[in-house]
Parts: C-alpha cells; sequence; structure tokens
C-alpha cells in the first residue's frame, strides 16, 4: 500500500522526526504500540480521530497538518 494510504496521505514520519522523537517516544506518549505508530506512517492503519487529535497535540501540530485528504477523495478535481 505504500506511504499514503489511498484515501489519506500523511506526513506522521515527518513531523514526528523533526519534533526529534522515535516511533517509541511518540508510542509511549500515544499510549499506543510502537507498532501501530509504524502502521499509520507506512499507510498500513488509518487512525481514530481521538488517536490523530492525540498525535498532533503530542507533536504540537494541527491534526490536517499531518493527515490530509487527497483532492480526489473529497471530490475535488
Amino acid at each position: 500500500m505504500g506511504r499514503n494510504h489511498k484515501n489519506l496521505n500523511n506526513k506522521l514520519e515527518e513531523f514526528r522526526k523533526s519534533a526529534g522523537m522515535t516511533q517509541q517516544e511518540l508510542s509511549n506518549n500515544a499510549n499506543v504500540s510502537r507498532k501501530s505508530i509504524n502502521a499509520i506512517e507506512n499507510g498500513i492503519y488509518i487512525p481514530s480521530t481521538v488517536l490523530a487529535l492525540k498525535i498532533a497535540k503530542i507533536l504540537k501540530c494541527k491534526v490536517e497538518d499531518i493527515f490530509k485528504l487527497p483532492f480526489f477523495a473529497m471530490g475535488i478535481f
């Protein structure tokens, strides 16, 4: 499936690294497994709204900075 799920693009890895955090550190702060963070970064798993909000708060950014819908998924061509 690659870095981006067909219905969601994410920049989690970029924001996490910019914050100087490892996957383990982010997962500990978000109360999820490191595998969950890895799966989100690789586009295998789409986080719940609550988890996306937690991650954004931890990384001090907005959810929409990390997770974006491609234009075709929004009906915009």
